[in-house]
C-alpha cells in the first residue's frame, strides 16, 4: 500500500498532523509513505518509520510549487492520497481514496480537525521520531544528573514573544522548588533565533546553549530528557508536547483554543486581555510558575 502524506510548511502545524499519520501507519503497518511538506518541517519526517519518500514543496511565485509537487507524485499510483494544505492536487493524481482539509478557520483545536477529517472519534495525539544516533547526542548533550528544564524563548513574530527576563526570572523561581534544575535553551537556526534568545542566555550563567545547532530529530531526543519545557507558541513547543516532555505553552495574540499544545501532559497560560489578542507584556511570572509546578508535580518530579 502507498500513502502520499501532504502536510504544512510551518513546524508548527506540520507536527500537529504527526498524529493523523502515526494513526495511519498503525492502520496500514505494510504501507510505504510519501510525505510532502516544507523545508522548515522536513526533519520532523527523516526518522518516520515506513517512509518511502520525504519531498520538500518549496515555495515559489504563482504557486508553481504545486504544479512542481504535481509532477513529482502523479505517475505514481496512490492507495490514499492525504492533502492537509486543501490545494486540489490530490483530485489530480491517481488515487484510490483522497482525504482533503478545506480551508479557512474554524472552532476547535488543530487535532480535533485532523480528526474529523480522518472520520476518528478522538484526536491524535502529536509524535515525534528520533533514532538511536539522535538519543546518543542528546545523552551526550543532557546527560543524568540534573533535571534539565528545556526553555522555548522565540517564536516566528516578536508579538508572540514573552519578554526574555522573565524567562529568567522563571527560571531562578523554579530553582527553589527543584534545586537541582538546570536550564537549557532551545531555538531554532538563524540570526533572528539566536537574538531573541541571547538574553534568555545571557541572564542564566550555566546554560545549556543549544539554539540553532540540532537536527529537529536531536531536539526531540533532547526535549525528551527534560523534565519540563516552558515556551512561546511556536513549532518547538508542539515538538516538546509530541516528545512526551511535560509542555506549558505561553499564549498571547494566538488562540491557545485551536493551537494549545496536545501531549501526555501539557498545558497553557494566556495573557489577560482579549482573545487572541492579548499582548503578552501583560503576563506575569507568577501564573506561568504556577503553572509550571503543576506540571511538574502532574508528571511526578515535584511532589505535591
Amino acid at each position: 500500500m502507498r500513502i502520499l502524506f501532504i502536510t504544512a510548511n510551518r513546524l508548527g502545524d506540520a507536527v500537529l498532523s504527526t498524529g493523523l499519520l502515526d494513526h495511519l501507519a498503525e492502520l496500514h503497518p505494510q504501507a510505504r509513505f510519501t510525505v510532502a511538506c516544507g523545508p522548515v518541517a522536513a526533519g520532523l519526517f527523516e526518522r518516520m518509520p515506513g517512509l518511502e519518500r520525504l519531498i520538500l514543496v518549496e515555495k515559489r511565485r504563482f504557486d508553481r510549487h504545486w504544479l512542481a509537487l504535481w509532477w513529482q507524485v502523479v505517475r505514481g499510483r496512490w492507495d490514499l492520497a492525504v492533502d492537509l494544505r486543501g490545494s486540489g492536487l490530490t483530485w489530480l493524481i491517481p488515487a484510490r481514496r483522497r482525504l482533503v482539509m478545506r480551508g479557512g478557520r474554524r472552532p476547535g483545536h488543530r487535532t480535533q480537525h485532523l480528526a474529523s477529517l480522518a472520520g476518528l472519534p478522538e484526536p491524535r495525539l502529536p509524535v515525534a521520531w528520533w533514532g538511536e544516533p539522535e538519543a546518543a547526542r542528546a545523552a551526550s548533550l543532557l546527560p543524568q544528573g540534573p533535571v534539565w528544564v528545556a526553555l522555548g524563548p522565540t517564536a516566528n513574530w516578536s508579538g508572540k514573544v514573552w519578554p526574555a527576563e522573565r524567562f529568567v526570572a522563571l527560571f531562578r523561581l523554579l530553582q527553589r522548588s527543584l534545586p537541582q534544575a538546570l536550564p537549557v535553551i532551545l531555538a531554532g537556526p538563524g540570526q533572528a533565533e539566536h537574538d531573541l534568545a541571547a538574553p534568555v542566555l545571557a541572564g542564566l550563567e550555566g546554560a545549556v546553549d543549544l539554539v540553532g545547532r540540532l537536527t529537529l530529530a536531536e531536539v526531540a531526543a533532547c526535549l525528551a530528557r527534560c523534565a519540563l519545557f516552558v515556551g512561546n507558541d511556536s513549532g518547538l513547543m508542539h515538538l516538546a508536547a509530541a516528545a512526551g516532555t511535560p509542555t506549558l505553552g505561553l499564549f498571547g495574540p494566538s488562540r491557545a483554543d485551536e493551537y494549545a499544545p496536545a501531549g501526555r501532559c501539557a498545558a497553557f497560560v494566556v495573557a489577560p486581555g482579549p482573545e487572541g489578542a492579548a499582548p503578552m507584556s501583560g503576563l506575569a511570572v507568577e501564573p506561568v510558575l504556577q503553572a509550571a509546578l503543576w506540571l511538574l508535580i502532574r508528571a511526578g518530579t515535584l511532589s505535591g
